[in-house]
C-alpha cells in the first residue's frame, strides 16, 4: 500500500480514456483502437491504481480462463509516479487475486521490466523451442 493511492479490480473503476491513452501510444499497442481496448478490458480480469482524487495512474490485465492459464498485459505506471513503488504493490494485487491463484502458466513479454517481474517469481522460458507465436504488428494500422 501507498499512501494517496488505492487499488481496484472492479471493471467499473477502470478509466477506458486514461488506459486507451497510454496503451494507444505504448510500443506494444501502438495505435489500438479504443474500441478494441475496451472489449479487452471487458473480457480480462484487471488491475488499477488511483489517486485520491480518483485519477487512474497504473493499470495491468490478467487475459486468463481462470483454471489454467492466463497472460499479463497492458501494465504500466504513469511516469510521474514511479519510483515509489506503485509496480510492485500491482504486481502484488494481481498475484495475490483469488480468480488467479492455481494457475498452471502465466506468461508476460516485457522489453524492459525484466528485475520487477522476477521478483514474482517470473522467469525466462524453460522451453521457447515450445512457444510459437502468430505476430501481426501493423494489425491497429488504417489502411
Amino acid at each position: 500500500m501507498v499512501t494517496g493511492y488505492w487499488v481496484s479490480n472492479n471493471l467499473k473503476d477502470m478509466d477506458l480514456n486514461a488506459i486507451h491513452g497510454y496503451i494507444s501510444q505504448s510500443y506494444w499497442a501502438k495505435g489500438i483502437p479504443i474500441e478494441t481496448m475496451e472489449k479487452a478490458i471487458n473480457n480480462s480480469v484487471c488491475f488499477g491504481i488511483f489517486t485520491d482524487s480518483g485519477e487512474q495512474i497504473a493499470f495491468a490485465r490478467m487475459i486468463t480462463d481462470r483454471a489454467t492459464f492466463a497472460y499479463l498485459a497492458d501494465v504500466f505506471v504513469l511516469e510521474h509516479h514511479r519510483g515509489i513503488g506503485l509496480s510492485k504493490w500491482l504486481m502484488e494485487e494481481v498475484v495475490k487475486h483469488p480468480e488467479l491463484q492455481g494457475l498452471r502458466r502465466i506468461a508476460l513479454a516485457t522489453r524492459d521490466a525484466h528485475e520487477l517481474y522476477k521478483q514474482f517469481g517470473f522467469t525466462e522460458l524453460h522451453s521457447p523451442q515450445s512457444f510459437m507465436e502468430l505476430h501481426q504488428p501493423d494489425v491497429y494500422k488504417k489502411t
